[in-house]
C-alpha cells in the first residue's frame, strides 16, 4: 500500500505525480480532503475513479512505482506567481528563488517604475535576470495556471477581494500576507464565505499569514496550549526595535511625527498595525475562550531621547512608533485575551513574551523577538507546500500544520 503524507519539509516524487494530474485534470471542482489524499492511488481505485486509473496506468506510473522506483521520478517544480512586488513581496520572491522545489513563472504589479522589468532584477538579485518579466495584467498572467499565487499586495480584505477571486477562478492556490485574511470569520464574515465558497468551486485553498498576524501572537500562543490542561487567559507582548526595518514601516508607525500629527493619523486610519482583531479572535475561539467583545487602542510611543536610524531622525518628545493593544472580553466585561504590541524605532530590549494562565500557567520568552521582514518571508514561503496539501476552502494559519520548507527540498 502506498501511504501519503503531508508536504511539510522535503517533496516526494509523490507530489511530483500529484502536481502532473492537476495539470491534466483541471478544473478540481470537487476537492474536498487534503490533496495527498485526493491523489492517493488506493483512494482513487475505491472510488472507482477509472479515468485517472486508466492514466496511471497508461503511463506506468502507480503511486507507488513512483516512490520505488527512482529513475521513473517525474521532477515537476510547484509553478508559482508573485503577485506584488514591494518589500516584502520582493523578499518573499528571493527566498523562492532559493527553493528547488519553485518555479517563479510570473509576477504581477501596477507601479510603472516596474512593469515589464526582469523580476529579478527589480527584487535585487545577486543571480542575474531570471527571465520573469513584471506585468500590470493579472489576469494575462493568472492564465499560465499557477500552482500557487504568493500575493502581497495590501492589508484591506476588501480592497484585495477581487486580486482574490481572480486568483481562485484561475484555480490557484494562494499564500497571501493580507492581515485582515488570517483571521477573517468575525471581523469580515460576508467575504470570508465568498472566499471559502469561491475555493471550493475552484477545488483550491487559500490562506492569510505572516510573521504577525500568522505566527507570534496567535499560532504560536495556540501551540503553547497544547501542554495546557486549562486556559483562563491568554497574553502576548510583542516588542520590536523598528529602527532595523525598511523605512516604509518606519514611516507606517509614525516615527518622527509629532504627537498630535500622530494621533490625526491614527485617527484617519493611516498609522495602524492591521491584524490584532484578528489574533485576537483566533486566539479566543481556537482555546474556546467566551469572547464577546474585541477592543482596540492605539498610541504613541513616545521618544526619551534623540533616536537616529538609517533612514530618520526622532527627536526626543517626538512618536518613535505605536503602542497598541488588543483586548478579548467576556460579556461581563471579564479580560481574557490580551494582545500588545510595541514597535517603535530605539526600543529596549526587544522579546516576544508568551503568557497562558491556567493548569500549569506556561511563559515562554524569544529573546531579541522574530525579524519581522525575513519572518514573514519565511512564514509565506514555509506555507507553500503546506497549502496546495490543504483541503479546499478558506484556510487559517491554526488549520495548517507547521512546515519547514527546505531550501534543498526537490520536486
Amino acid at each position: 500500500m502506498c501511504h501519503s503524507s503531508g508536504l511539510s519539509g522535503v517533496l516526494t516524487s509523490h507530489y511530483a505525480v500529484q502536481a502532473q494530474l492537476r495539470q491534466q485534470f483541471r478544473p478540481r471542482r470537487a476537492r474536498t480532503t487534503g490533496r495527498s489524499n485526493a491523489w492517493n492511488a488506493s483512494s482513487l481505485n475505491a472510488r472507482g475513479n477509472s479515468i485517472i486509473v486508466g492514466f496511471l496506468l497508461q503511463r506506468k506510473c502507480a503511486l507507488c512505482a513512483y516512490r520505488r522506483t527512482a529513475e521513473n521520478d517525474v521532477k515537476k517544480k510547484i509553478r508559482a506567481i508573485q503577485y506584488g512586488v514591494g518589500p516584502i513581496g520582493a523578499s518573499i520572491a528571493r527566498l523562492m528563488r532559493e527553493k528547488q522545489a519553485i518555479e517563479i513563472i510570473g509576477a504581477i504589479d501596477t507601479d510603472p517604475a516596474k512593469v515589464g522589468r526582469d523580476l529579478g532584477e527589480v527584487v535585487g538579485a545577486t543571480d542575474g535576470p531570471w527571465g520573469v518579466s513584471i506585468s500590470a495584467d493579472a489576469q494575462e498572467v493568472l492564465e499560465q495556471n499557477a500552482d500557487v499565487v504568493i500575493h502581497s499586495t495590501s492589508s484591506s480584505l476588501a480592497k484585495v477581494m477581487d486580486q482574490l477571486l481572480m486568483c481562485l477562478k484561475a484555480e490557484s492556490s494562494i499564500v497571501s500576507t493580507c492581515e485582515e485574511l488570517s483571521y477573517p470569520f468575525r471581523t469580515h464574515p460576508e467575504l470570508a464565505a465568498k472566499l471559502d465558497t469561491a475555493a471550493k468551486e475552484s477545488g483550491v485553498a487559500l490562506v492569510g499569514t505572516g510573521v504577525n498576524p500568522g505566527f507570534v501572537m496567535d499560532k504560536l500562543v495556540v501551540t503553547l496550549a497544547a501542554v495546557s490542561q486549562r486556559i483562563e487567559h491568554a497574553k502576548a507582548l510583542r516588542v520590536v526595535d523598528a529602527s532595523k526595518r525598511r523605512l516604509p514601516l518606519q514611516k507606517k508607525i509614525g516615527a518622527g511625527m509629532t504627537v498630535e500629527e500622530f494621533r490625526a493619523q491614527v485617527k484617519a486610519g493611516v498609522i495602524k498595525h492591521v491584524g490584532l482583531p484578528e489574533s485576537v479572535a483566533m486566539v479566543a475561539d481556537s482555546l474556546n475562550l467566551p469572547v464577546e467583545q474585541i477592543t482596540e487602542t492605539i498610541e504613541p510611543q513616545v521618544a526619551t531621547e534623540r533616536v537616529q536610524t538609517e533612514y530618520l531622525t526622532v527627536e526626543a518628545g517626538q512618536a518613535a512608533g505605536v503602542h497598541q493593544i488588543g483586548r478579548g472580553l467576556s460579556k461581563d466585561g471579564k479580560e481574557l485575551v490580551y494582545l500588545e504590541l510595541q514597535m517603535y524605532v530605539g526600543a529596549k530590549d526587544p522579546a516576544d513574551t508568551i503568557t497562558l494562565t491556567g493548569h500549569p500557567t506556561i511563559s515562554l520568552v524569544i529573546p531579541g523577538g522574530s525579524h519581522g521582514d525575513i519572518a514573514t518571508a519565511s512564514v509565506v514561503v514555509n506555507s507553500i507546500p503546506v497549502i496546495l496539501d490543504a483541503p479546499a476552502g478558506l484556510r487559517t494559519s491554526r488549520d495548517l500544520p507547521i512546515g519547514f520548507f527546505s531550501p534543498h527540498a526537490r520536486p
